[in-house]
């Protein structure tokens, strides 16, 4: 028998929707001919010659393709975006994109809208369709030049969006979104494993201290693109970059998304001279004041913490076989991994 973490709780279980004309379910997906046939002609494009679902994360990717051009659609989960939320992003990815930072922006319909509202068994979901980022993921990950051009562009991307504003509602990545709600998502796992949850805890108690009083004043607070790695930026042979997938941006602190790189270059193995370089790059065009360079290692810490919480979410929606024992050990040490200063660039 497979051993399995579960909560104590039911707090953390996925609720099914009911509906008179279907199962109840909690999750769908989308056939690709409906999309063919129902929401990509709402869009200026050429006639659709293909249509593969291509990736299952927090949002369902698709690959559409055109005789001359490739697009990205992706439909949200129910469960994770509302309309507003989407459209915070979508906007933002507008915003961005006509201020020449490089980004995968939504195109519009024929009829000036930024997403098409798809009415799934388990609720309305939003599809938008993104322009293809040109290039490809760097083989191998980044290199040192790729790293600081990727640092150089967030940099630009925190100074530009200092100014955005919109209509639309989204949770700002303050601590109690980023830390204390992800510790309680992640602590009913742990009921089984006293001296880690103690330690989860405790943890979290040391980084909201020293973090409480961090200030929320340009230029520290910004938006973020809450999620720059190497995964999702393009680059080109001549190496130009075109950032995508912003669907844990929000109005925070600039110097989580340095975290949040730091964070997943670790635990992917990325070089110190790497990391390095990208921290260098963001410097060049905005120097970090000595307060984010001493709370860096915390806010990495937060950043681990919350998307382990985001994994734990995902996962009990259509993989719940990863959440063994061996899963919670590994997040663990990572994030006992980050309170070495070995891996701190400062």
């Amino acid at each position: 028998m497979i051993a399995i973490s579960r909560p104590r709780t039911n707090e953390t279980r996925l609720k099914f929707v009911k509906t008179e004309e279907t199962f109840p379910v909690s999750y769908s997906t989308l056939a690709c001919d409906a999309l063919i046939s129902q929401v990509l002609p709402q869009y200026p494009i050429e006639a659709v010659q293909g249509c593969q679902f291509w990736h299952r994360g927090l949002s369902d990717v698709y690959i559409i393709e055109t005789a001359h051009t490739a697009y990205i659609l992706r439909i949200s989960h129910h469960h994770w975006r509302s309309r507003s939320e989407t459209h915070f992003e979508l906007e933002l990815l507008d915003y961005l994109w006509k201020r020449e930072i490089p980004v995968a922006r939504a195109l519009r319909t024929k009829d000036g809208r930024l997403s098409v509202d798809i009415n799934a068994p388990e609720g309305t979901r939003y599809a938008a369709l993104f322009t293809y980022a040109p290039g490809q993921v760097p083989v191998g990950d980044l290199d040192s030049e790729q790293s600081r051009t990727l640092g150089a562009t967030v940099a630009r991307l925190h100074e530009v969006s200092q100014q955005f504003t919109t209509d639309h509602d989204r949770a700002p990545l303050t601590l109690e979104y980023l830390l204390d709600r992800s510790v309680e998502a992640i602590a009913p796992f742990l009921h089984g494993r006293p001296e880690d949850l103690t330690f989860l805890n405790t943890t979290a108690n040391q980084i909201g201290s020293q973090l409480a009083d961090f200030p929320k004043t340009l230029p520290l607070w910004s938006v973020c693109w809450g999620d720059p790695h190497s995964g999702n930026a393009h680059f080109t042979p001549e190496g130009d970059v075109t950032l995508f997938d912003f669907d844990q941006c929000g109005y925070g602190w600039r110097i989580f998304d340095i975290a949040k790189f730091l964070q997943v270059s670790l635990q992917a193995g990325l070089s110190r001279r790497n990391r390095d370089a990208f921290v260098e790059g963001y410097q060049e065009v905005s120097p970090l004041t000595d307060w984010e360079k001493y709370t860096l290692p915390a806010f990495t810490q937060v950043a681990h913490i919350w998307a382990w919480a985001i994994a734990l979410g995902t996962a009990q929606l259509y993989d719940y076989s990863r959440l063994d024992r061996s899963y919670f050990s590994r997040q663990l040490q990572q994030l006992k991994r980050l309170q070495a200063r070995d891996w701190q660039p400062f």
